[in-house]
Formats: C-alpha cells, structure tokens, sequence
C-alpha cells in the first residue's frame, strides 16, 4: 500500500467515523437530554409568602392555563378559577373569570434541572396585574416561585397536568 493510498483510507476512515460520532452525539442529546414537553394544558396555583399588603398573606390562587413551546419560546393564555383568601372561597366561572397571556422562555440545564421563566400579565376586574414565575421543570410537574407587583407579593408555586 503506498503512501497515498495510506492517507486516502486514514482520511476516510477518519471522516466517517467523525460523521458516526456526530449523529451518535445528536441523537443522545435529543433522546436523553431532550427539552420536555410542556406544550398543553396546565393548572397552577399561587400561595403568597410574603406581601405588603397583609390581607393576602397565604391567599391561594389557582389558574388553568394553555402553554404552547416554539423552540425555546413559551406562549399561551391564563384564566383564574378559583381563589382561597381572607375574604373567603370564590370559584370564578364563565364571565366571572379574568384572563392574561402568558410568554417566556425555557433553559435548558445538562448538568441540573431545566428551568422556565414564565410572564403573565393578567386582566383582572380592576386593573392588570403581573406575575413571573421561575419554575423547575419535572416530567409532569413545575415547582418554583413567583412574585407579582399586586401588594409585592412572593411566593411558591405548583403546575401540573391534573386539576386540584
């Protein structure tokens, strides 16, 4: 085997075997470290911790909410539907309900969970409220945090798939 015939095989071998370790890379990624599908239906609630408003200390609300994913972009719309406050238990249905629309976006974490950042501005009767969230995203479930310039308020929060 001569000296050129020796590069053109090593040169070859080199090029496939660098194309085999592309595609084995690409499909571990996407098979393994794939981004998670939180494109659907949701139901969120939101338990204050902390606000400067001391009425809405532990105030509960709860949203359904419908997510769609656009590579790492997050759209969607929100509607209250329920509400556990000082002033009592309130299920808002129909007309009763405010709406908002949501956007954010998903982070991807090889080495830990992946987070989303959620914005949603919200219609409310009185005025328009705004709400962020920082989630850690499980297979079917979002834990995190929120704070929201109504009364400042902080606090935790849950998605998931199934109604409370």
């Amino acid at each position: 085997m001569g000296v050129l015939e020796s590069f053109f095989v090593g040169t070859l071998s080199t090029i496939i075997g660098g194309v085999f370790l592309a595609v084995f890379f690409f499909w571990v990624r996407e098979k393994c470290f794939g981004l998670a599908n939180i494109s659907g239906k949701w139901y969120f609630d939101m338990t204050t911790e902390k606000t400067a408003y001391k009425p809405y200390e532990n105030m509960v609300l709860q949203y359904v909410a419908v997510i769609w994913r656009e590579g790492n972009h997050l759209y969607g719309t929100v509607e209250k539907i329920y509400e556990i406050s000082s002033t009592g238990e309130r299920a808002y249905v129909g007309e009763h309900r405010s709406r908002g629309s949501l956007t954010g976006v998903y982070e991807k974490n090889y080495f830990s969970k992946d987070l989303v950042h959620i914005h949603v501005n919200e219609r409310g009767k009185g005025r328009e409220s705004t709400n962020f969230f920082t989630l850690k995203v499980n297979k079917s479930i979002l834990q995190g945090t929120f704070n929201s310039f109504v009364a400042d308020q902080e606090g935790l929060s849950v998605w998931q798939r199934i109604p409370f």
